[in-house]
């Protein structure tokens, strides 16, 4: 039986989706509210590891019309890891929903790395929340 090797996870977010997809569109605001990222650009990123940091190639494709913002990321070994997300309008408020996939690791190490970073998306998410809804709190 073949081992999951991605999660999905969703987080609501009382901001109007426009907002919120105004900013996670940016690649420069990861820094702001996940734990991966020190650094970030249209074409690169710094990555933060249990072994230091790392500089990797990064693209960010975004579509404003589906409200998705997904990224590739090249790592310096030449493999690839990816991550799509989509902003989903829900009344005033929004649904923010990340696909996490295994990242481009050895086989033995996969379950391991995606577990550590299931729970490192989910706080990531939290923050993500905390940081738009006080950013654009209503009036």
């Amino acid at each position: 039986m073949l081992k999951k090797n991605f999660d999905v996870q969703s987080i609501g977010i009382n901001v109007n989706h426009r907002k919120i997809f105004e900013f996670v569109a940016k690649p420069e605001n990861l820094p702001f509210w996940t734990k991966a990222f020190t650094k970030a650009d249209n074409k690169s990123a710094t990555m933060v590891t249990p072994n230091g940091e790392l500089s990797i190639k990064m693209e960010t494709i975004v579509s404003k019309d589906l409200g998705t913002v997904d990224w590739i990321m090249t790592m310096p070994d030449g493999s690839i890891g990816k991550a799509f997300s989509r902003i989903t309008e829900n009344g005033n408020a929004a649904v923010y929903s990340f696909i996490l996939l295994a990242p481009p690791v050895p086989l033995e190490q996969l379950e391991g790395a995606l577990s550590a970073q299931k729970l490192l998306l989910a706080d990531e998410l939290v923050d993500l929340k905390k940081l738009l809804e006080s950013k654009f709190k209503k009036k």
